[in-house]
């Protein structure tokens, strides 16, 4: 892995990267990471501690002459999300992300990156490591399953952290300076399983879903991505009509990502096959008309399926409940910011769909800024669920982060910008959970900014980050750092 970091500066932080990138760290799995750092911090002289959740906390001492400086904590999140190609085989519990230098990008091969928030982790290692650095002490926190329900940061023990300034490393355009967030919820339907033999003279057909680019639910929400569940379930609604029953349907596989793959087992009435297939070839057709300039390879396929022993399928009357609540449901931006241009205020997403031995789980996720907009959108999604006969769970959820303009981690960030650069940066909100809300729940008072190097299809195989990009943020960060008085 080291010839992919040859030659990229800063070189300290690109050898962190590579490190970590070797260690497998998915959501609930950050036992091996957070060793790790706990090993770098001691055999730096450095000490450190570990909350009962998980959370560490490294420490590091003001360098000559910044003893009376403010106390400044940089924060980032162990876990990366977990997405790979169908074709692509790789275990994310024991293996390590394959990096991909294409020009002045880095990638990974056939997964996620890991970039989100890898970029954040490397950078607190570095800065732990540089001894020729000018600041003030400094906190490094790393939290635990960001990813999944901002766990770390909900569970955080407040008494770990002593500062009152944080730099959150979780973002990903170069240039912007975020200062508040959307909340979010989860809302999950669960359908009891009905099924029933397959009807006599019906075979089987597996229908596929894919292509699709995928991507962060929040961040991504606004761009028209094609949604794989919400895609292939009106290919299973037109199958339906013709006789075709469904057995199980399964797509997605992170509720905070827009789905790129689904797939679903059916069974059509014999004499049918070849009107199904001129009907899957129309819709294929009119998806990538649809999609052409946002997901121009989505692709739609249907072919015969072999099932050993003897199949079952769901009851027509749920299965035809299932099919028009997915149909009913909203997926996408709800509404846009009246007070910052260009930010989407309101959104949802159909996530996740699974067969499950006790019937079918549907995972949705809204998030919004507008605390009663949040409502709005889940009691909208919950309304729909339960009329389709669901169960319905709606999680606890995650705040918001609201903006303080008067921020003087801001106000100096802000300077330190205009000095590097000669522009000021964009002050912004972000459509996307960041655990400053979460921490500022938990640690009243922190003074918080988030901000990081330009990333681009983050959740997704597609992710990838700006080398250059990185030098930038690089030299942003220790001008914060060195300028905090």
């Amino acid at each position: 892995m080291s010839e992919i970091i040859d030659g990229l500066t800063p070189a300290l932080f690109w050898r962190c990267f590579a490190e970590i990138s070797a260690i497998p760290r998915p959501s609930g799995h950050e036992e091996k990471i957070a060793r790790f750092v706990l090993d770098r911090a001691r055999e730096l002289g450095l000490s450190a501690r570990q909350d009962s959740c998980g959370n560490v906390v490294v420490k590091k001492p003001a360098s000559h002459g910044k003893d009376g400086v403010r106390s400044i904590c940089l924060q980032a999140h162990l876990d990366m999300v977990c997405e790979k190609n169908a074709d692509k085989v790789h275990d994310f519990l024991r293996e390590p992300i394959e990096l991909v230098r294409r020009g002045g990008v880095l990638m990974a091969n056939g997964t996620t990156l890991g970039a989100d928030n890898g970029i954040g982790v490397a950078t607190c290692l570095a800065i732990m490591e540089e001894r020729s650095l000018q600041h003030g002490a400094l906190e490094f926190l790393f939290t635990i399953e960001e990813e999944t329900g901002l766990r770390g940061a909900k569970n955080l023990d407040p008494a770990l952290v002593e500062s009152t300034m944080l730099l959150n490393l979780d973002s990903e355009e170069e240039g912007a300076l975020y200062v508040g967030c959307a909340g979010g919820r989860d809302t999950l339907g669960k359908w009891a399983a009905s099924r029933e033999e397959v009807p006599a003279g019906m075979s089987a057909v597996r229908l596929t879903l894919r292509g699709l680019k995928g991507g962060h639910s929040g961040l991504e929400i606004d761009k028209g991505l094609g949604n794989a569940i919400k895609l292939l379930n009106r290919a299973v609604l037109r199958l339906s009509e013709m006789g075709g029953r469904l057995s199980s349907i399964d797509g997605g596989n992170m509720r905070n990502a827009i789905p790129r793959e689904c797939g679903a087992l059916m069974y059509l009435p014999d004499g049918t096959l070849e009107k199904a297939e001129a009907l899957v070839a129309t819709l294929d057709a009119t998806f990538r008309e649809e999609l052409a300039c946002i997901d121009p390879e989505v692709a739609l396929i249907i072919s015969r399926q072999d099932v050993p022993g003897e199949g079952t399928v769901l009851d027509h009357t749920l299965q035809n409940r299932i099919c028009k609540a997915i149909a009913a449901l909203p997926s996408g931006v709800q509404h846009m910011s009246a007070d910052i241009l260009g930010l989407v205020e309101t959104s949802t997403n159909v996530s996740v769909i699974n067969t499950t031995e006790t019937g079918i789980e549907l995972v949705t996720s809204q998030r919004s800024s507008s605390p009663s907009r949040l409502d709005e959108v889940v009691e909208t999604v919950r309304a729909i669920l339960e009329l389709s006969g669901a169960s319905v769970e709606v999680s606890e959820g995650y705040p918001g982060w609201k903006p303080n303009l008067a921020s003087p981690i801001l106000n100096l960030a802000i300077q330190c910008y205009r000095k590097l650069y000669g522009k000021d940066p964009e002050v912004k909100a972000i459509h996307a959970g960041l655990e400053c809300g979460i921490i500022g729940e938990r640690i009243p008072g922190m003074d918080m900014i988030s901000f990081g190097p330009t990333m681009e299809g983050v959740h997704s195989p597609d992710e990838k980050v700006y080398i250059d990009s990185v030098g930038n943020y690089w030299d942003f960060v220790l001008a914060v750092l060195k300028s905090a008085e």
